[in-house]
């Protein structure tokens, strides 16, 4: 294992294109899942020049039943989704809530798929997909996870959240980080370089010095304020590289759901299924069993069983039981690997991780998402049934399970 090292992650903020057609498919997946905690929802979003576009497969009791809309189903998909544009704050000539064009070609989901998920008589409920999931966790940070995806994620949330005060009114939504941090052993030791590119009003850019500086200046101040000062000492920044960053958002770039599948995850420093989470319910497994991996890898990591942690697991379209359980704790482990598998499998209130015993165990069948599809799926606080997979409620029953 290497011991001396550079690494990099990046984030993009809540204003990003993608983003942005993360945020409007999970708002969908909220909608429905609070008329139907039972509905069926894949939604796919398309963010461009003054349109939003949406796409996919439904199935929801009292909103699209028999391959027709409810009265007034539409309009409020419609509401949902403007709402979640002017949440996020756009406003300009480009992309605007109240004027963007608006398709809806949501339609009704395919009969081949619902008889291989839908539990029957005699059968559980099967996989909504084949695939493979990863989970994560390290002891780098104080929420498990990779220390350069966690400042790149701070950095954005402190710039949005002082956008939406007001206490920084020269910023709009758009933005981008990066940090590289140089890792001694299995911590990090420096920051040696930073990334943020961030949308601006007019003016801020090298066309006026001053105002441009004004913008640097906060920028390193955020910087300064999330990253401890002791990892700054050798930084090389880099803040809006290419002068100026004045049309961005959808105008900029078009926007697709699920294009930012590494920035949702650990940020490179775990291995990737290759399924995106924004826009599924949670009998996609893509979603719900990355989300029941992480679970594990933190619990494990916390349980001081591993300083850091891989989980991956596989499943078939339409079968319950998962084909695959691996867990690799990088040569850190205080037990061997395949004990903590047959540990993880031996948790009665696990169920075995079918799909419904997933659900079930981490309370997904609700509108919770929305909050998910910018800054991170996993790293988060989990606060009532918000971010659930992030619970340390685990540790006593692998302490047990292992003796």
């Amino acid at each position: 294992m290497r011991t001396n090292y550079l690494f990099t992650s990046e984030s993009v903020s809540e204003g990003h294109p993608d983003k942005v057609a993360d945020q409007i498919s999970d708002a969908i997946v909220d909608l429905f899942l609070s008329k139907d905690p039972e509905a069926r929802i894949a939604c796919e979003t398309l963010t461009t020049t003054q349109l939003v576009v949406l796409a996919g497969e439904i199935r929801c009791k009292g909103v699209y039943e028999n391959d027709e809309w409810a009265p007034g189903a539409k309009e409020e998909i419609e509401a949902t989704v403007r709402a979640t544009v002017k949440r996020i704050g756009y406003e300009q000539d480009g992309f605007h809530w109240e004027k963007f064009l608006f398709l809806n070609h949501l339609h009704g989901q395919s009969a081949h798929i619902a008889q291989g998920v839908d539990a029957g008589e005699n059968k559980d409920e099967g996989a909504g997909d084949q695939g493979i999931m990863f989970g994560y966790a390290t002891d780098e940070t104080p929420g498990l996870m990779p220390a350069t995806l966690y400042y790149s994620h701070k950095i954005l949330e402190r710039m949005a959240a002082d956008r939406h005060s007001g206490a920084a009114p020269f910023l709009e939504p758009d933005a981008k980080s990066q940090v590289t941090l140089r890792y001694e052993g299995s911590l990090p030791v420096a920051a040696t370089a930073i990334v943020v590119s961030t949308q601006h009003k007019p003016g801020y850019d090298e066309n006026d010095p001053a105002k441009q500086a004004e913008l640097e200046a906060y920028v390193k101040g955020v910087i300064a304020d999330v990253i401890p000062p002791v990892l700054l000492r050798e930084t090389e920044y880099f803040i809006n590289p290419t002068g100026s960053f004045e049309i961005g958002g959808p105008d900029g770039d078009a926007g697709l759901t699920g294009r930012k599948i590494i920035v949702d995850t650990y940020g490179g420093a775990s291995p990737h299924g290759g399924g995106a989470f924004s826009g599924k319910d949670p009998t996609k497994v893509d979603r719900s069993a990355a989300y029941i991996t992480r679970y594990l890898a933190k619990n494990v990591v916390a349980a001081g069983l591993a300083t850091r942690c891989t989980i991956q697991i596989a499943y078939a379209i339409g079968v319950s039981k998962p084909l695959s359980l691996y867990v690799d704790t990088h040569d850190t482990g205080t037990v061997g690997d395949d004990t903590i598998e047959q540990a993880i499998l031996g948790i009665a209130k696990l169920g075995g991780l079918t799909p419904r015993s997933i659900r079930t165990h981490l309370g997904l069948n609700k509108p919770i998402y929305q909050p998910t599809a910018a800054y991170g799926h996993f790293g988060r606080t989990a606060e009532g049934d918000f971010f659930p997979w992030e619970r340390l409620d685990l540790v006593d029953d692998l302490k047990a399970a292992l003796g």
